[in-house]
Parts: structure tokens; C-alpha cells; sequence
């Protein structure tokens, strides 16, 4: 830290409790001058000679009242006591805490060189000029002191001297910042013990700036164009992370924090990372910040939407709201994302994907994958409300493309959770939801798990089988003969997404082996329809499939939905809303299956109506 002595008498200042100050002298005094409850006994010729103002003061006074008063003196007892010393030659100190407030004190008294050469305010700027303002810290420390002096310290340009000494010295090329600084380098994973210094070197010290001086230095430092985006926008998430908790304390001080931070921010994208901007929108939300900050949030969330995580998206609802979570901000932040780079090389367009627009943008490619996977994680989350609508559920589903979804275990686990969480929903409604997913989709391991689960409606698992079947029919088993004498088979190919229009071989296949009178429409979410057989008819057509050694796992699947589900199929059948047992008796079932192929080859229409649908 820098300082400067002035004068070289000792120095004699005394004092009688908190409140009488008096120099120790032969002579005795002959003004008194008060400052709030200080009272100073001094003499006049040296502070006379030095200050203008009290020259003023003391000629306005008459001969039996020597007393003036200066409380509104900026700096108080202690910036006029150093004045004081001064007048009389005593020996002080000045460094950065104490000279700002010095100054204020020297403007006030009129200690200018129009009165005496090399007075008080001439020395002090010399002093910030040489010393101060060169010095990093020395310029904060000054910055700090100078809050207390408003207007004063702002009349005198101090601040903004102040705040252009620090961002000059924040935009130097890190190569050449020969000071100090505070920088932890344990905290910097790239830290290898050569001593190099970082870009964001400054970042730690502007930290105990005080929010309405830190804007200003950022905003030097912005205008100067010298600083990368990207530590600009670390400066700002160390510094909110620094004052705490964005969501407790003072409603009026934390707002101020939240809008000064998103003002601040670079308009470039990826300034911060996207869990910072959902910490800032979170907060915006809870501060009850205007309509206008939160929807740049929105905007600025979207852009970067797949950096983000389930967790991060997990805002609270509003007070007024049943629901715990905001889906509805969850879907602008999505809609957002999916509007991101319209006309741009690479997005393609996909009508109805938003749910609220006929034709909107969509991004291509690894981006909208991610989302699509962000989405589904984030519904999952959200299905374990209670109150959760299923219009939103399925709204905020249907934003991400199917192109978007190379698989659909992570929607099914979002929809079992939801089924799971709402066990009241009708059969109309389980099936709109199941709507959303494309069996074909599905993993090995989410098709063993659906085909047991109770709660998806068995028109759900007999589709999943169909294309389970679809799928093993298509894949070569596995052949010991040599490839000359290997039996040629005639396999189908099944297409990866639910949106073709063509139907495979395999589905060919799989129709033309369904005895037509017992026969099941299904129906998928675009209108596209498949016909397969009954429960049994199903079975029996497995069976034979599976001879030459193909389809084991499917053959595995059908054992457990007949074995397991006998019961449900029959209640599902009947228009029943509710799952059979998996308990059922293996009797039970045979007799089920019997009497449904009786029905089936008595009255075929009648079957028709049993089909689900």
C-alpha cells in the first residue's frame, strides 16, 4: 500500500474523553470549532492562514463568541483533525483509506493554492496521481472509501478516476500486469505451478465492490473492447455467487443484484454458462423481477438450452399456481431453443413441433438431441407432481421432433412415471399419453419392462411385441453351416422412425401369417394403422416364427405377457379400465384364450368390437 507523510512536528493533538480534542501548547487557544459532539480547542492564525473557509467562518463571528460549527464537513472529525495537522505543521499519514475522505475535508476548508502555496489539495493530488491511482489495490480500497463521500468524492471526479484506473488496468494484456492481485489458484483447474497470469486475474478483487460501482467498472471495462466475452461473464457469476444466496435475504437488494448482473451480461451467446442463466431466471422468478428481465432470460436460456440439465430447469411454481414446478416457462425456454437460428445453414423446418404453431424451426443435428434428452429427463422430474396436467405433460412432449429422438427409453420411463404418479387418469387418457411414444424406439431392456408393466394399456404392449417381433424377424439368426451351404432366407428391414410411410417386409410378414378373422387394429399417433392377431393367434404365429432360431427374446416376451397379463387382456378387452392380475390361474387363462377363439370363429364382427382400440 502506498503512503505519503506530511509535515515534521510532532504531534501534540490530545483528547478528553470521546468528545473534546485540544492541542498541547504553551499558548492557549482562542477558537473552538464543532463537529457533531466533537468540540476542537485550537488556535487561529494556523488555520487561518491555510483555509478559506474558516477565514469566512471566523470573520462572521464576534469577539466573545469564538465558536464555529462545521458538521456538515464530509470525512467528520477525522478528516478535519487530519486538516488540522496539517495547519499546524504535525507530522501525518495519508494512504488509501484515509486520503480520499482528506480531500473531501481540504475541498470543503478551501485549502487551495490560491491561498497558500503547496496547501493541503495540491499535495493530496499528487499523491493519488504518483501513487494511488497506479495501484490496483490501492485504486479498489479508494473506490470503497469514496461511497461514504457521496456527492463530495463524486464532484471531485474521484470516482470515476477511480473506476478508469481500474478498468484500464482489468483490460491490460495479462502478460504485462506486473502488480498484485487476488487470484486463488487452487481453485484453477489449469493451474500447473508456472506462474503465469490468468485472463480473469481481476475477477476475485472486483468482488467487494459494491453493486452500483462494480456496473460501472464492468461497463468501462465493456466499452474498452479489449476483454474477451467470456471473462466478462465469469466476472459476473463470481460476483452474484459471492453475494450469497440469490433467493434469501433483502427482497430489495437481491432484486438490484439480479437486474444489474442481466443488464451486464454480453449479448454474445455463451458469455456464461447455461445453468448460471437458469440460477439468474430462478431467481428473477422468486424476487418477483418484471416481465420484460424474465423473458430475456427465457430468450437467453434458449440459445444455450442444451448445456443445461433436468436439475437446472426445475424452477418453482408461482405462489398462485397448484403445480410445483413452471412447465409453462420450461415450454417458452423450449419453444426458444426450437426457434433458434431460423433461416440459418443447418435448421430445418417441421410443422406442428411447437403444439402452438402450425410450422416452426427446428434445429438439426446433435443439438436437438440433446434438448430432446434434456426434455425427457425434465419431464420425469415433473411427473411426480401430483397436480400436473396431463395437457402440459403432453404439450412440453410434443416440442422435441420425433427426429430428435434416436430412442425412446427416456420418454417411456417420463410416461410410466406420470401413469405411476396418476393412477386416476381414464383409459382415454393413458392412451394419449402412450400416443407419444414409438415402440419402435425402445431399447431391449425398456421393451422387457413394458410388456410387465400393469399400467400401460395393452393395446401399448401388444405393440410393443408386434415390433419386437418385426424387429428379431429381420435380424440373420445365427447359422453354424458354412455360407454355401446356408438355407437363403427372405428378411424385411423395419424403419427407425414412427413417422414412415411404407410398410416393411417384416410387417408383411408378420400381417400375412394373422389368421384375418381374429384379427386387432392398431392404431399410432398419425393415423397409421396395423392389423395382428389375438392373443393366441399371436402366440401360435410367434411360436412358428421362432423354429428356425430366431426371436428368442420376443418368443420370452410373449411367454410373460400371456403368462403374467391373462386377466388384464380380458379386462382390457371388455372396456375395462383397470390391469388384470399377474397372478392369474394358468387355467383361467386357457379357458380365456379358448373362448375368445370360439367368438372369434363364430362371429367374426363381434370380435371386431372386442379389438383395442
Amino acid at each position: 500500500m502506498k503512503f505519503m507523510k506530511l509535515g515534521s512536528k510532532p504531534d501534540s493533538f490530545q483528547s478528553e474523553g470521546n468528545d473534546i480534542r485540544f492541542v498541547g501548547s504553551e499558548l492557549a487557544t482562542d477558537i473552538v470549532v464543532n463537529i457533531g459532539d466533537v468540540r476542537f480547542y485550537l488556535h487561529k492564525f494556523p488555520l487561518l492562514s491555510k483555509s478559506t473557509r474558516l477565514q469566512k467562518l471566523v470573520s462572521s463571528t464576534t469577539e466573545e463568541d469564538e465558536e464555529i460549527d462545521i458538521s456538515d464537513i464530509p470525512g467528520g472529525p477525522s478528516a478535519f483533525e487530519i486538516c488540522a495537522k496539517f495547519c499546524y505543521g504535525m507530522t501525518v499519514t495519508l494512504n488509501a483509506y484515509n486520503v480520499i475522505s482528506a480531500r473531501c475535508a481540504a475541498e470543503y476548508l478551501e485549502m487551495h493554492e490560491s491561498i497558500e502555496k503547496g496547501n493541503l489539495i495540491y499535495k493530496i493530488d499528487v499523491f493519488l496521481n504518483t501513487s494511488i491511482f497506479r495501484s490496483w489495490k490501492d485504486s479498489i480500497i479508494i473506490l470503497h472509501t469514496t461511497k461514504s463521500l457521496l456527492p463530495w468524492s463524486e464532484d471531485l471526479k474521484i470516482v470515476a478516476r477511480c473506476i478508469d484506473s481500474i478498468a484500464s488496468k482489468a483490460s491490460i494484456e495479462p502478460s504485462k500486469v506486473e502488480w498484485s492481485y487476488t487470484y486463488n489458484r487452487k481453485k484453477d483447474p489449469h493451474w500447473n505451478g508456472v506462474p503465469t497470469v490468468p485472463k480473469d486475474w481481476w475477477v476475485e478483487d472486483l468482488c467487494e465492490l459494491d453493486i452500483d460501482f462494480y456496473r460501472r467498472v464492468i461497463v468501462s471495462i465493456k466499452n474498452q473492447a479489449r476483454t474477451s466475452v467470456g471473462v466478462i461473464g465469469e466476472a459476473l457469476r463470481a460476483y452474484t455467487l459471492r453475494r450469497g444466496s440469490l433467493e434469501k435475504g433483502d427482497v430489495v437488494k437481491n432484486r438490484l443484484l439480479v437486474e444489474t448482473i442481466v443488464e451486464l451480461l454480453p449479448i454474445e451467446r455463451g458469455c456464461v454458462r447455461c445453468g448460471f442463466l437458469l440460477t439468474l431466471l430462478r431467481a428473477a422468478c422468486v424476487l418477483e423481477c418484471s416481465e420484460a428481465m424474465k423473458r430475456e432470460l427465457v430468450k437467453r436460456v434458449g440459445q444455450q438450452l442444451e448445456e443445461a440439465s433436468a436439475s437446472d430447469l426445475l424452477i418453482p411454481a408461482p405462489a398462485e399456481d397448484d403445480t410445483v414446478y413452471d412447465v409453462d416457462l420450461v415450454l417458452n425456454i423450449v419453444e426458444e431453443f426450437a426457434m433458434r437460428g431460423c433461416g440459418s445453414e443447418g435448421y430445418v423446418l417441421e410443422g406442428e413441433v411447437l403444439g402452438r404453431s402450425p410450422v416452426a424451426p427446428v434445429m438439426s443435428g446433435t443439438l436437438q438431441v440433446k434438448v430432446a434428452k434434456l426434455v425427457d429427463g425434465y419431464l420425469a422430474e415433473v411427473s411426480k407432481d401430483p397436480n400436473l396436467p396431463l395437457s402440459k405433460f403432453i404439450d412440453l412432449a410434443e416440442m422435441v421432433s420425433g427426429a430428435s429422438r434416436p430412442t425412446h427409453d427416456d420418454l417411456y420411463r417420463a410416461i410410466d412415471m406420470y401413469l405411476k404418479e396418476h393412477p386416476g387418469l381414464s383409459k382415454s387418457e393413458r392412451k394419449r399419453i402412450c400416443a407419444l411414444m414409438d415402440c419402435r424406439k425402445l431399447s431391449m431392456d425398456a421393451c422387457t419392462h413394458a410388456v410387465q408393466n400393469e399400467r400401460l394399456p395393452l393395446r401399448v404392449v401388444v405393440q410393443i411385441l408386434f415390433f419386437e417381433q418385426a424387429r428379431t424377424s429381420a435380424s440373420p439368426a445365427p447359422n453354424p453351416l458354412p455360407d454355401s451351404l446356408a438355407p437363403r432366407e427372405n428378411n424385411g428391414s423395419l424403419g427407425s422412425s414412427r413417422s414412415a410411410t411404407t410398410t416393411t417386409n417384416a410387417e408383411e410378414d408378420w400381417d400375412e401369417g394373422l389368421p384375418n378373422a381374429a384379427s386387432m387394429r392398431l392404431v399410432g399417433r398419425k393415423g397409421s394403422e396395423r392389423s395382428i392377431g389375438s392373443a393366441s393367434s399371436v402366440e401360435k404365429g410367434h411360436a412358428k416364427e421362432t423354429k428356425g432360431g430366431g426371436g428368442r427374446v420376443s418368443k420370452k416376451m410373449f411367454s410373460r405377457l400371456w403368462s403374467g397379463k391373462g386377466s388384464r387382456a380380458g379386462g382390457e378387452n371388455s372396456s375395462s379400465d383397470t390391469s388384470g392380475s399377474p397372478r392369474s390361474s394358468v387355467n383361467h387363462r386357457n379357458h380365456h384364450n379358448h373362448h375368445h377363439l370360439e367368438e372369434a370363429k363364430s362371429t367374426p364382427s363381434r370380435n371386431m368390437r372386442h379389438s383395442v382400440s
